[in-house]
């Protein structure tokens, strides 16, 4: 494993989230979010454990804003035939999730 670090911020949901079971009584909710704040739009993973994970697949969607608390690592991959030989995965462990609401109206 790499580097932790706790962070926080809003991302948003990139794709449908992945439900797995863990030892046949722990769901792992999947998904990747993109960071907006970043200038170049920074791609990352997410992952939720347990009663949080079935939370998130239930009541988030994709294209949806969230607030989340957890723990960064990253990882470097090395890639087969690749020039520059080693690519960075970051991961986040979700703690907590808040939903972040768009206010579009002006009145």
């Amino acid at each position: 494993m790499g580097d932790t670090n706790y962070i926080g911020g809003i991302v948003k949901i990139l794709e449908s989230p992945n439900q797995t079971i863990f030892n046949d009584t722990t769901t792992i909710t999947k998904f990747r979010a993109q960071l907006p704040q970043f200038k170049n739009n920074t791609i990352v993973n997410l992952t939720f454990w347990g009663n949080l994970a079935n939370d998130v697949a239930n009541y988030y969607k994709i294209n949806d804003y969230i607030i989340i608390e957890g723990y960064l690592s990253v990882q470097n991959k090395p890639i087969k035939n690749s020039i520059s030989k080693n690519s960075k995965k970051v991961e986040i462990t979700v703690c907590k999730v808040y939903p972040f609401l768009l206010s579009l109206n002006n009145s």
